[in-house]
């Protein structure tokens, strides 16, 4: 999107989060890449996302994703996913809910 939070620094300055900030949407592809770290076929049911903090520009992010539910019997797992700035603190959380498939032969 063209919101000047994240496109224009003179405008973003004079706003509450006093400096451009990430699309929201760049953070969380980091959760997808997460995922494709499960094996296997992952196929994405739902997912919910918490903005807590601002991403800024230049920020480094690392999305962590924990297995907190699994239903074997369909190949579903539900995951807790969290995004971490360089200082530490939570920018982003949420789940996800995942079916997983073998990999075709």
């Amino acid at each position: 999107d063209f919101n000047p939070v994240h496109m224009c620094e003179e405008y973003a300055k004079k706003t509450f989060f006093g400096g451009r900030i990430s699309h929201g949407i760049f953070p969380i592809l980091l959760l997808s890449a997460a995922m494709a770290k499960l094996p296997g076929l992952v196929i994405f049911l739902s997912q919910s996302v918490r903005f807590l903090k601002p991403v800024r520009i230049g920020d480094t992010i690392t999305a962590t994703a924990e297995v907190i539910e699994t239903r074997k019997d369909k190949g579903i797992v539900t995951l807790k996913n969290i995004c971490v700035n360089q200082k530490g603190e939570i920018v982003i959380e949420g789940e996800a809910v995942c079916r997983l498939y073998e990999p075709p032969a």
